[in-house]
């Protein structure tokens, strides 16, 4: 265990944690490191399996993961208090949570430039690991997940296949699970449109512009239609999905800050909707396409903000005094951000075929990365289903629905939005117990 990085003392924390942690640094490169903050499990660490938690953005930090979904602790409004999660994911399991890449939190690297793309921070990601895995050699052991959340989508099986086949890396891998994933950009637009259609959103008007304009025959194409009416009907929907006020992190909840706040989690629409923003430059048309600056993040992280930049906090978790103040996501790594991978099946397709195991789940109200798109993009990977779409349930509830295809399941969370564990922690905690364990939903 390395000593050095260990935190022994929280400001705001009145509980004792029955865990061990530790913050600090990993090398992620020449000159590059890795903010890292690390819990053990609540239960048995030698022998609970170890999660690597990765945030997404891209540019977006994991320590939001930390303090608002699935940690230990949380903060409390005023700021400057902890308070204990009661469904946190290290009470079976040890959990790594890494910010990344350079730039994003308390990540840095010392020539300050961020420009980043998806191999090269599955590159960075798999360094940082070895670097852990240097500093706590006790966890080689232990069988090795890698979880990741949002743009995570592309991040997680693209470093779970470095992990898988680099050679490097010494651990019990057995595994990787996306939440509200990013998985392929053509299928998350084609669905968002029959989402937002079916949750009562577009009118009829719109639809049938939709239809007369995008399809063929029946066959409709919502993604990169180079036909004019198209790009705009299209552009239409979109507005009113990002931009008319609705959080698109979840449909049913409200937006902090109410129907026109903006912050900084715009840059995920920025990189989602990148085909339709280039063909609106294209074919200008009516209302332009949709403006960066107006889209509704919808999300109120000042408490969490406001701790992390107390000066006993950073001192706490031995971040060095020249950095720059925590922020959620960097607006900079999201705008120098490079897409590399507009499908992750190819990487998907080789994980399967190495017998590892895959869970794709989806808080069924996001519209960021919806259940629909993630939901097609299983069912076209062409494994064969090995069980029905079914019901599963959390303290005598329906808590949403599965299905298995060989290795890989896709599973819906009834209510929850983008970030699951924050908005169904119960079910979420269940849904990872009977992951791990390999056992029926």
């Amino acid at each position: 265990m390395y000593d050095p990085d260990e935190v022994v003392h929280l400001p705001g924390m009145s509980f004792k944690p029955n865990y061990r942690q530790w913050s600090g640094y990993l090398k992620a490169g020449a000159g590059k490191f890795f903010h890292y903050w690390f819990v053990t499990s609540q239960r048995d660490p030698l022998k609970d399996p170890l999660l690597l938690w990765l945030n997404g953005g891209p540019g977006c930090s994991s320590l939001d993961g930390f303090l608002s979904e699935n940690g230990p602790f949380h903060v409390n409004n005023d700021g400057a208090t902890l308070y204990e999660n009661e469904f946190s994911w290290n009470k079976i399991a040890n959990v790594l949570y890494l910010e990344s890449p350079a730039g994003v939190g308390y990540s840095y690297s010392d020539d300050k430039q961020y420009a980043t793309n998806d191999d090269q921070v599955a590159d960075d990601n798999y360094r940082a690991l070895q670097s852990f895995f240097l500093k706590f050699p006790n966890f080689t052991q232990n069988e090795f997940y890698i979880f990741g959340e949002s743009y995570g989508g592309i991040y997680a099986p693209t470093l779970s296949l470095r992990v898988a086949t680099g050679g490097a890396l010494k651990t019990n891998f057995k595994g990787f699970a996306v939440g509200n994933g990013i998985s392929s950009f053509a299928l998350n637009d084609q669905s968002l449109v029959y989402f937002g259609y079916y949750h009562g959103l577009f009118g009829e008007d719109l639809w049938r512009d939709l239809n007369e304009n995008c399809c063929d025959k029946g066959v409709c194409n919502f993604y990169n239609n180079t036909a004019e009416g198209c790009a705009i009907a299209v552009g239409q929907a979109f507005r009113i999905v990002y931009e008319s006020g609705l959080n698109e992190y979840a449909l049913y909840l409200d937006c902090a800050g109410g129907a026109r706040s903006q912050g900084a989690y715009q840059r995920t629409m920025f990189h989602l909707y990148r085909n339709y923003r280039e063909h609106w430059k294209k074919v200008q048309s009516v209302g332009g396409a949709p403006s960066l600056g107006e889209v509704p993040p919808c999300i109120n992280s000042t408490a969490q903000m406001n701790w992390l930049n107390r000066g006993d906090v950073r001192k706490a978790l031995h971040i060095p005094d020249i950095l720059p103040a925590w922020d959620i996501c960097s607006d900079e790594v999201g705008a120098l951000y490079r897409t590399l991978y507009p499908t992750v099946k190819d990487v998907y397709e080789k994980l399967l075929a190495l017998g590892l195991r895959a869970l794709v789940y989806n808080g069924d109200t996001d519209m960021a990365c919806n259940f629909l798109g993630d939901q097609w993009f299983v069912e076209q990977l062409g494994q064969k289903a090995t069980s029905p779409y079914q019901r599963w349930l959390f303290d005598d509830q329906i808590a949403g629905f599965y299905q298995q295809f060989g290795n890989i399941t896709f599973l819906t969370v009834k209510g929850a939005g983008h970030m699951v564990p924050q908005w169904a922690p119960g079910p979420s905690f269940h849904m990872l117990q009977s992951f791990l364990s390999n056992k029926p939903y």
